[in-house]
């Protein structure tokens, strides 16, 4: 089981950067402290040779300093925009990495734009769709090395109740998308977006 070994000051901050904020609202002058992170991009997955959601398992540092107790989170696949690629070209990359899945970009599907953080960051996810089967597995997934992400499947007859079982520590956003596939589900036909 993981723990929180040290918490301490970031110095050099490689992915995110605190900020002090002054607005102004109906007059009069307020301060707020934020984070400065990057927009990021998520991908529902839904295999039909599985007729289930492929997702991922990872430890999240945040979430075990928060809980104390267990930071393994399920989330869709995601990766933040930090390089010179479309939003969906690094949706694509992260589902290779992260699923092992090779998706061609044309049945990569935009579903909407949300922001996340709000209280502190703000930034922007772009959540993305994809029909998948089990001829587009082209390796195990994983993530990078410094990554240890484990690829999770969980039936669509499942996935209602999953949602709302609290044991399983997931993302809104994940819930979102989930609710998004069944509010569209055409009993085995494509969604047509």
């Amino acid at each position: 089981m993981a723990k929180i070994t040290k918490v301490s000051e970031l110095q050099n901050p490689k992915f995110v950067k605190p900020i002090a904020l002054e607005y102004e609202e109906s007059g009069e002058i307020k301060q707020w402290e934020a984070v400065l992170s990057h927009d990021s991009v998520s991908i529902l997955l839904y295999n039909e040779s599985r007729d289930a959601f492929v997702v991922v398992k990872q430890l999240r540092p945040a979430v075990l300093n928060a809980t104390k107790k267990d930071g393994y989170m399920y989330e869709l696949c995601a990766g933040i925009i930090d390089k010179e690629l479309t939003p969906k070209e690094i949706a694509r990359e992260e589902v290779l990495e992260e699923c092992g899945y090779d998706i061609p970009l044309e049945c990569i599907e935009e579903v909407t734009t949300f922001f996340t953080s709000v209280g502190i960051s703000g930034a922007s996810q772009r959540l993305y769709y994809a029909t998948i089967d089990d001829n587009m597995i082209v390796n195990s997934g994983g993530g990078l090395a410094e990554e240890s992400i484990e690829v999770i499947y969980i039936p669509r007859a499942e996935a209602k109740a999953f949602l709302f079982d609290a044991s399983f520590q997931k993302t809104p956003g994940m819930m979102f998308a989930f609710y998004w596939f069944f509010d569209n589900w055409r009993g085995g036909q494509p969604l047509g977006l």
